[in-house]
């Protein structure tokens, strides 16, 4: 019987096992399905933020802003390091006197003296020209309302509003809203969105 003294066998392999040390990878498609997942829910995050302290839509309600705005135009309102200047149009929070937003234009702000005066609106001593946005010399103190005496220097943090249709707006010419608190300001509104025939910048 032939000794089996220096016969070599060949060595047996050893099964591979899973790369990770015994834990089976999930199917390819699951982790397609998670980083898929993941990434929606960034974008979700991002764009509520975005929404919630950089822009936001306002509906205007009302027609104080006419010809510039119709009632139910939705507008696109940036607030993220805004300071209210002269002809922006602004949306606050509240005024006194008020529940609702407004949908204003600015005239004035900190330091600026106001004068409404034969109908014609005069900051520092300066008639305004507004024909880019109303008619001049239509600007009277309002029918209703405690009108406010002029001439007023707008304090220190606020801003001297009016909406752009004179005759019906409640704006800074009456005690109930008066000059307001720049912390009440949403933001600028820089754009029509909404309806699609309207779309425009502000």
């Amino acid at each position: 019987m032939p000794s089996r003294q220096g016969i070599k066998t060949a060595p047996r392999k050893r099964e591979a096992g899973p790369p990770d040390g015994g834990k089976r990878l999930p199917p390819r498609y699951l982790m397609s399905c998670f980083e898929w997942a993941e990434a929606l829910t960034a974008a979700a995050v991002l764009i509520v933020l975005i929404f919630t302290f950089v822009v936001q839509v306002v509906a205007v309600d009302g027609s104080s802003m006419r010809p510039s705005l119709e009632s139910g135009d939705r507008v696109l309102v940036s607030g993220l390091f805004y300071q209210p200047q002269p002809g922006d149009i602004v949306v606050l929070r509240r005024a006194a006197g008020t529940r609702d937003p407004l949908v204003k234009r600015v005239i004035a702000v900190a330091g600026q003296e106001v004068d409404i005066d034969g109908g014609t609106v005069w900051v520092d001593g300066a008639p305004l020209d507004e024909s880019a946005y109303t008619e001049n010399g239509t600007t009277f103190l309002p029918l209703g309302g405690v009108p406010v005496e002029f001439p007023q220097v707008v304090p220190e943090g606020h801003v001297f509003v009016l909406g752009d249709n004179r005759e019906i707006s409640k704006d800074s010419r009456v005690a109930e809203v008066g000059m307001v608190d720049e912390r009440y300001v949403i933001g600028r509104a820089v754009a029509v969105v909404f309806p699609f025939n309207r779309i425009k910048g502000l």
